[in-house]
């Protein structure tokens, strides 16, 4: 697995979670906050850390977003500046960019001029999207626990066209399959005897050391 590079823009509780638990995991992750005593209180968990703005076209030059695999923009309180940050970002080139917004009309704006992903606070957690960002091949991950995850994932390439039956997922990675989800219907009775394909999602309750078996 190709491991891969993440910058968040801006400090607060937050995109210091998202940044922490990236680097916790020992993803490359870049942060950065215009508050000079932010940055200095979060250098601990994050070795990376800068006190820049990110709306100056030479300084997302100079920190070297454009090699960036992922942008997480957690600026939700200063709307202007998660456009011009998102703008930049399109701009140069990066894979995927995040965005935590307030509301859903600023949503709106930041999907038509670029975003790919909006997260709501409310709804997301900073540590979650982290572990969803770092669960490589995982839709979504949801924590019932420490030891247990509800998660989405993809049909591996090497299961289309086999059945459940014939994978032996509970035995192989303890998974339980809780649903199948084939364009975005959801069906909770699962045929054992199905073959997969390549457009489905198995939604599973596991293991998290088990989880880790499938990255």
């Amino acid at each position: 697995m190709i491991n891969k590079t993440y910058a968040v823009f801006g400090l607060g509780k937050y995109g210091r979670a998202v940044a922490s638990e990236l680097s916790r995991s020992g993803a490359d992750v870049i942060a950065v906050d215009m508050d000079e005593a932010i940055v200095e209180d979060a250098i601990e968990e994050i070795p990376i850390c800068k006190c820049a703005n990110v709306t100056d076209p030479e300084v997302i030059k100079q920190l070297g977003i454009a090699d960036v695999d992922v942008v997480i923009i957690a600026m939700a309180t200063r709307f202007e500046s998660s456009v011009m940050a998102t703008m930049l970002c399109k701009d140069i080139g990066v894979k995927r960019i995040i965005i935590k917004c307030n509301n859903e009309f600023h949503g709106r704006v930041l999907k038509k001029i670029g975003a790919d992903q909006i997260i709501y606070p409310e709804l997301e957690s900073g540590t979650r999207l982290a572990k969803n960002l770092l669960s490589s091949g995982f839709v979504d991950m949801f924590e019932l626990s420490d030891d247990i995850s509800i998660v989405e994932l993809d049909v591996k390439p090497e299961w289309v066209g086999k059945s459940l039956i014939e994978l032996d997922l509970r035995r192989r990675y303890s998974l339980n399959i809780l649903a199948i989800k084939k364009n975005e219907a959801v069906s909770t009775i699962v045929d054992p005897m199905l073959p997969l394909t390549e457009d489905m999602e198995l939604i599973v309750m596991a293991n998290v050391s088990k989880i880790e078996k499938l990255k």
